[in-house]
C-alpha cells in the first residue's frame, strides 16, 4: 500500500507517529509548562537569569530529602539562588531541548560545591529531561535551556561555569540587602522599591515573578554578549506590596 492509499485514520496514525520523534512535551519549569518543541530551533535573542526566593519556595515543602536544599537545617539558602539560565526570544517564546546532550555530572565534578550552595534543587523528587527521562535539577537545567544557549556558552561545564560568574557578577540579595530589604515574614515591601534598588545598581528593568504575595523569582535579563538589558514588560503576577518570606527549615527528621 503506497501512502496515498492510506485512509484518512492511518494517515493521521503515522503523522501523529512521524511528529512524536521529533517532539517533547516539556513538563513543568515555571512559567514553561506544557510546550511542544518541534524539530530544528533558531538560535535565541537573549538571556534570561532566573533567581529564586528560597523562603517563597521552600514554603510549598512538604517532607523532606537529601537533594533538597530547604532541608538543610541552618545550611538552607537564605539568599536568592539559580533557578536557571534561560535563552528566550524576543517574541516571548523560547527554545527548548535543543540538541541531544545527555548531562553528565563528572562533567561538572569541579563545581558541584558552588552548585550545591549557589544553584541548589528546592524540590524533592525528580526532574523532567529532555533524553535522560528523569534526573537532578542541574540535569533538567542542560539539557532543556543549556543545549539551547551553547551557540554562546559552549559545553555543559562552560554553560554551568558561565551562570555561577553571571550570578556573582549581579548579587541581587546583596543590593536588596543594602536598600532595607531582608527576610521577614511580618514585613510588606513595595514592589516599585524593589524594581527601583535593582534599576540604581545595575541600571536594568528586572522582572519579579510572585505567589499569594511573596516573591517567588527575579529575572535579570542580558544580550548575548551578557550586558544587561531590561527584561520584557509584562502583567506583574506581584501586588504593590510584596513580601520577602524567612523560611525555617524543617531539618533532616523527615528522611
Amino acid at each position: 500500500m503506497t501512502p496515498l492509499s492510506l485512509s484518512p485514520v492511518r494517515l493521521l496514525v503515522v503523522v501523529l507517529a512521524i511528529t512524536a520523534s521529533f517532539c517533547k512535551i516539556e513538563e513543568a519549569d515555571g512559567r514553561r509548562d506544557g510546550r511542544v518543541v518541534i524539530g530544528a530551533q533558531r538560535e535565541f535573542d537573549y538571556f534570561n537569569l532566573a533567581l529564586q526566593w528560597p523562603g517563597t519556595v521552600c514554603r510549598r515543602t512538604r517532607y523532606c530529602c537529601s537533594s533538597n536544599a530547604c532541608c538543610r537545617g541552618s545550611n538552607s539558602p537564605t539568599e536568592f539562588t539559580i533557578h536557571g539560565l534561560w535563552p528566550d526570544y524576543n517574541d516571548g517564546t523560547w527554545p527548548a531541548c535543543c540538541k541531544r546532550s545527555n548531562f553528565d555530572e563528572k562533567e561538572i565534578s569541579t563545581l558541584l560545591g558552588a552548585l550545591e550552595k549557589y544553584w541548589p534543587s528546592l524540590s524533592c523528587g525528580s526532574s523532567s529531561t529532555c533524553y535522560s527521562g528523569k534526573g537532578s535539577f542541574w540535569a533538567h537545567e542542560w539539557e532543556k535551556h543549556g543545549t539551547c544557549s551553547s551557540p554562546v556558552t559552549g559545553d555543559e561545564y562552560s554553560y554551568f561555569l558561565t551562570t555561577l560568574n553571571v550570578y556573582f557578577k549581579y548579587n541581587v540579595t546583596k543590593v536588596l540587602n543594602e536598600a532595607g530589604y531582608f527576610p521577614s515574614n511580618t514585613e510588606k515591601y513595595p514592589r516599585g522599591g524593589i524594581v527601583s534598588a535593582i534599576q540604581n545598581a545595575f541600571h536594568t528593568t528586572p522582572k519579579l515573578v510572585c505567589s499569594k504575595g511573596a516573591v517567588e523569582e527575579l529575572h535579570l535579563c542580558f544580550y548575548k554578549d551578557f550586558k544587561l538589558r531590561d527584561c520584557a514588560a509584562s502583567k506583574s503576577s506581584c501586588p504593590k506590596y510584596v513580601s520577602l518570606p524567612a523560611y525555617s527549615s524543617r531539618g533532616r527528621a523527615s528522611w
